[in-house]
């Protein structure tokens, strides 16, 4: 197993910590939750860093930015056809590949497809200045 096949639009099992969760002082999260990988960036450094939105069962509140997951995205994406799911998009963990105390080296669970996910970052472009970031990087 290693970190090469993760790449934007994959889904990973990832201990994400919400943004509220990180206003009271937690530093892990609670479980290893499904995961999409919003983008895999390279720093001058050469090291890869992830951004990571989490995907959840609980239908977001009026005004949360987030997508609901198409029946196929599911299938695709290794995720449970049997549910409701979202990403949600206003909230993000940013972690390094390699370096982290949270990230491991094992294989996406699934992929989304191109299409969908190319739709999914359109949604948050006009978004960024506004995203709660938590930094997962010691």
């Amino acid at each position: 197993m290693s970190y090469g096949a993760i790449k934007s639009g994959s889904v990973i099992f990832y201990p994400y910590l919400w943004h509220h969760e990180a206003l009271d002082g937690e530093t892990s999260g609670r479980k290893h939750r499904r995961t999409a990988v919003g983008a895999r960036l390279t720093h001058k450094g050469g090291r890869d860093a992830l951004i990571l939105f989490p995907i959840t069962t609980l239908e977001p509140p009026e005004g949360k930015l987030a997508v609901e997951v198409p029946e196929t995205e599911k299938q695709r994406a290794g995720l449970d056809r049997s549910k409701r799911l979202w990403i949600i998009l206003d909230e993000y963990n940013y972690d390094e590949v390699g370096y982290s105390f949270y990230l491991e080296p094992a294989d996406p669970i699934g992929q989304f497809s191109v299409a969908f996910f190319d739709s999914v970052l359109q949604k948050v472009k006009p978004a960024l200045a506004s995203l709660k970031r938590i930094s997962r990087v010691e």
